[in-house]
């Protein structure tokens, strides 16, 4: 289950970025519900919501920890419940696909915009989501100490 969403996720990422740089000039935007919706294409040089801009190397080194820190788990990852699966499959696809992008661009592709919230993609949405479940699973288990 790991390595299936892991691989659909990181695909959905790219090909949705590829479609938007080959169809959109960078800064465009396209309403799709005006004043609520937009594709709004932008190159994203920092972390969320801008924070620690033009610090390539840095995102580069956390994803690569964190891609270390699943390999390291990776009997547990591999044997948990569908949550942490999933969890981790969606957090390591979004370092991996927003890190594709840090590596070939210098910068993250985003664009879905929602007007009140910073402009984002769908590897930020599989690290939001990847993170919220591995947390609801650190939360919920209840491991065996015999």
């Amino acid at each position: 289950m790991f390595y299936t969403v892991l691989i659909i996720w990181l695909l959905l990422d790219q090909l949705s970025k590829y479609y938007v740089m080959n169809h959109f000039l960078l800064g465009e935007s396209l309403p799709v519900i005006p004043n609520v919706f937009h594709l709004t294409y932008i190159i994203n040089r920092g972390a969320a919501f801008g924070m620690l801009a033009n610090q390539r190397w840095f995102f580069l080194l956390v994803a690569f920890i964190l891609l270390g820190v699943c390999a390291y788990y990776w009997k547990h990852l591999s044997k948990g419940p569908w949550t942490l699966q999933i969890g981790s499959a969606l957090l390591v696809s979004g370092a991996i696909g927003n890190g594709i992008d840090r590596y070939m661009i210098h910068g993250v592709v985003d664009f879905f915009d929602f007007r009140v919230w910073p402009i984002f993609n769908i590897a930020d949405i599989g690290i939001c989501v990847g993170v919220a479940f591995v947390v609801y699973h650190l939360f919920t288990v209840k491991e065996d100490h015999e």
